[in-house]
């Protein structure tokens, strides 16, 4: 699997990710919603520690910058 995935949206993936789960785990956000938010926080955490989207590379989208030599 090739990053996809930029410093900048890894970052903001993060953060909405944590919020997500914290508003499921605090209460703010519960039933079937609270489900959804637990669900994409945990995968919006999961892209943004590989560095990588599956929906990016079937749009061919790339927020990765590479360095020389890669």
């Amino acid at each position: 699997m090739k990053k996809n995935v930029g410093t900048i949206d890894r970052s903001i993936r993060a953060l909405v990710g944590i919020a997500a789960i914290g508003a499921n785990l605090l209460g703010l956000v519960v039933g079937t919603p609270g489900i959804v938010a637990l669900a994409v926080g945990v995968v919006l955490i999961g892209t943004a520690a590989i560095g990588w989207c599956p929906p990016y590379t079937l749009l061919g989208i790339n927020t990765c910058t590479t360095r020389a030599g890669e």
